[in-house]
C-alpha cells in the first residue's frame, strides 16, 4: 500500500469522526448539552470512547453515568475543540482541553462527606426510604463507613426525572445521586446530600431481595454469603480486615522484614499431622485407570504410584508458609509470608476453617525471646492502627457483640503482655480446677496436656487479665522443627503460644531446631521421610544460624479485633467441612 493511500484514509477516518462527533454534538444542542460519562473515564480525567458509545442514547443520556465524573459539556465549547483534537490518536477529551464552559460533580465517599458549596457525586446502595409530602429521605450507603449518608430530595427543586426514580425506589438498588453536603437538618448524622437530582443505576426487586429490613442471624448470612457484605455486621468486619491486612505489611515493612511468597503446592507436611488436601491430575473417577504403585519385583501395591501425577509425586495444599520462609531467612535475615494455608481438619468448631490466611515472619540470628517481642509489637502496632481508623465499626461491634470491646483493645495496645512458662500455667490451672472440676470441660490437666481453649482463656481473662505468652511447652505436643530445650534435656522446646482474652490462642511460633543432627532424629521419630525434607536439612548444612518465627492465623484476630464469635464471619467465602460455595 503507498504512503498515498495510506494518508487518503487516514484523512477520511478523521473526517468520519468529526462528522460523527459533530452529529452528536447537534443532537445534544436539542436538550441544550452534552453529557458524556462512561466507565472509559478514568481518574485521570481523560475519556477515550467509541464513536458508537458516544451517539449512543441510553437512560442517562440527560444525566451523567455510572462514572466517577460528570460531564455537561457546552456545544460551542465542545464545537471549538473539535479542531484541536490531533489526527493521529483517538479522540480524548482532557479535563483541562474542557475546563471553560464545563460542569463537573466530582464524586465522594460517604465517610468522606464534609459540608461545602460544590456539587458532588454519591453513589451507592439504598438502604431505606421514607417518601413524605413535600421530600423524600433516601439512606445511601457505599461500604465506605457504617452510617452512609442521607439524601434528601425537595420535590419543588428536583427534575422530573427525578419524581419518576423516587416511586421505584427500593431497598438494595444501586443509585447515583447529586447534589451539595449540608450540615443535617435533623437525626443523629452530620451531614446529609440536599439532592438535586437522582437516578436508579441497578433494579433491585424488593419481593425477592433476600436481606430485609431487620437483624438477620449471622448463620443464615453464611447461606447468602455473595450478599452478605451489604449487611452492617460483614461489612465491618471486611473494613476491619482490610485495615488489618494493611497494617500487618506497614509493620513488617517498617521493621525491614521482606515479603516472600511461598507456595500453596507442596510435597511436605510442615505440621506432621497428615491433616492435607491432596492435590492431584489423575482421575479419580475411574479408579480402575489409577497407576498403581508396585515393589520392586513388579508386584502391586495398595497405593497409587504418584509417578504418575502431574508433578511426579504426591502434592498437597500447604499448611504453612514456615518452612519456605526459613529459606529466605537464611539468606535475607527477616522475611514473612501473608497467605492462604488450608487444613483438612474435620472440625465444625467456631474456631475453624478449611482455608485461612497466617502471617508467618522468619528471623534470623533470633531466638525466642525476639519472636515474642516482634509478636507483641505487631499486634500492638495492627490494633492500634484499628482503634485509629475504624472507631464506627468498633463502636457498632461494641454495642450489638461485645461491650467491653474497646476496653479490652486499648489494654492490648497499652499494657506489657504477661509471659508465663507452662509449668507455671499448669500449676495455675490445676489449683484453679481443684476447687471445682464440675466447671470445666476437661479438668485433667498435668504436664503434657494440650492447653484446651477453656484453658486458655481462664488464663488470659481470669488469671492474667491480659495477652499472656505461653512458651517452653513439652517436645511431645509440638511440632518436629521446635528447637529443644538444653537446661531440661530436651523434655521441652522453645516454643510459645499467645493467648488473648475472648479467643485463646491466637499465635504459636518456636525457636527453630538449627543443630542437624538434632533435627534428623526429631525426623525419624516421627516417621518423617528425611528424603523429602532434603532441601529443608540442607539450610543446616550450608551456614546454619539460629533463627525463630511464628504463625498468626489472620481470622482468629480478625474475630478477636471485631469480637465476633465465629470465625466463619471473619472471611469472605468460608470454607469448612460440608461447605464449599460461591
Amino acid at each position: 500500500m503507498t504512503q498515498t493511500t495510506t494518508t487518503r484514509q487516514h484523512l477520511a477516518k478523521k473526517m468520519a469522526s468529526r462528522a460523527c462527533l459533530a452529529a452528536a454534538v447537534a443532537a445534544s444542542s436539542r436538550g441544550g448539552v452534552s453529557a458524556f460519562g462512561t466507565s472509559s473515564i478514568g481518574r485521570s480525567g481523560m475519556m477515550a470512547r467509541s464513536l458508537s458509545t458516544i451517539s449512543s442514547n441510553n437512560r442517562f443520556s440527560s444525566y451523567p453515568s455510572t462514572t466517577s465524573t460528570s460531564y455537561a459539556i457546552n456545544n460551542s465549547e465542545l464545537s471549538n475543540r473539535i479542531s484541536s483534537v490531533a489526527p493521529s490518536r483517538s479522540f480524548q477529551l482532557n479535563m483541562s482541553t474542557v475546563a471553560a464552559g464545563a460542569t463537573t460533580a466530582r464524586r465522594v465517599k460517604t465517610a468522606e462527606a464534609e459540608v461545602s458549596e460544590e456539587q458532588v457525586s454519591i453513589k451507592g446502595w439504598v438502604r431505606t426510604v421514607r417518601k413524605q409530602k413535600t421530600l423524600a429521605f433516601v439512606e445511601v450507603n457505599d461500604g465506605s463507613n457504617m452510617s452512609g449518608i442521607q439524601c434528601v430530595l425537595p420535590f419543588d427543586t428536583v427534575d422530573e426525572d427525578t419524581m419518576k426514580e423516587i416511586d421505584n425506589l427500593t431497598t438494595g438498588c444501586s443509585v447515583h445521586a447529586i447534589g451539595q453536603i449540608i450540615k443535617s437538618q435533623g437525626g443523629k448524622q452530620a451531614v446529609e446530600l440536599s439532592a438535586s437530582s437522582l437516578r436508579i443505576v441497578g433494579e433491585c426487586p424488593g419481593d425477592t431481595f433476600p436481606l430485609a429490613k431487620k437483624r438477620h442471624s449471622l448463620e443464615y448470612l453464611r447461606t447468602i454469603a455473595h450478599l452478605r457484605p451489604r449487611t452492617n455486621t460483614i461489612a465491618a468486619v471486611a473494613r476491619v480486615r482490610s485495615t488489618l491486612a494493611g497494617s500487618i505489611h506497614k509493620f513488617f515493612q517498617g521493621e525491614g522484614f521482606n515479603y516472600v511468597q511461598t507456595p500453596l503446592i507442596t510435597a511436605s507436611d510442615c505440621e506432621g499431622a497428615g491433616e492435607m488436601f491432596r492435590v492431584t491430575t489423575l482421575d479419580i473417577d475411574d479408579v480402575a485407570s489409577l497407576p498403581r504403585a508396585k515393589d520392586d519385583e513388579g508386584k502391586e501395591l495398595a497405593g497409587v504410584d504418584y509417578a504418575e501425577d502431574f508433578f511426579g509425586k504426591a502434592a498437597f495444599l500447604t499448611v504453612s508458609g514456615q518452612l519456605g520462609g526459613e529459606t529466605h531467612a537464611c539468606a535475607l535475615g527477616d522475611v514473612y509470608t501473608f497467605g492462604p494455608t488450608f487444613r483438612a481438619e474435620n472440625s465444625q468448631t467456631t474456631r475453624h476453617l478449611a482455608e485461612f490466611w497466617m502471617v508467618e515472619p522468619e528471623m534470623a540470628f533470633a531466638d525466642l525471646t525476639s519472636a515474642m517481642d516482634n509478636a507483641e509489637a505487631m499486634l500492638k502496632a495492627c490494633v492500634g492502627d484499628v482503634i485509629e481508623k475504624c472507631d464506627e465499626d468498633l463502636e457498632f461491634f461494641g454495642k450489638f457483640f461485645d461491650k467491653g470491646l474497646k476496653a479490652r483493645l486499648d489494654k492490648v495496645v497499652s499494657k506489657p503482655f504477661v509471659r508465663c512458662e507452662y509449668r507455671d500455667a499448669i500449676k495455675y490451672l490445676q489449683e484453679e480446677i481443684a476447687k471445682d472440676p464440675s466447671k470445666w470441660q476437661f479438668p485433667d490437666v498435668e504436664f503434657g496436656t494440650d492447653l484446651a481453649t477453656e484453658h486458655e482463656r481462664w488464663l488470659a481473662e481470669t488469671k492474667f487479665d491480659s495477652a499472656v505468652f505461653v512458651y517452653n511447652y513439652p517436645k511431645s505436643i509440638k511440632a518436629f522443627y521446635m528447637r529443644d530445650n538444653d537446661e531440661d534435656g530436651g523434655e521441652t522446646v522453645n516454643a510459645m503460644d499467645l493467648l488473648v482474652p475472648g479467643v485463646g490462642e491466637l499465635v504459636g511460633g518456636s525457636q527453630r531446631e538449627e543443630r542437624m543432627d538434632v533435627l534428623v532424629e526429631k525426623m525419624k521419630e516421627l516417621d518423617l521421610d528425611v528424603e523429602d525434607y532434603w532441601w529443608y536439612l540442607d539450610l543446616r548444612r550450608f551456614g546454619s544460624v539460629p533463627h525463630a518465627g511464628y504463625g498468626l492465623g489472620f481470622e482468629r484476630l480478625v474475630t478477636y479485633v471485631c469480637g465476633i464469635e465465629n470465625i466463619r464471619d471473619a472471611i469472605a467465602f468460608p470454607r469448612y467441612p460440608g461447605n464449599a460455595e460461591f
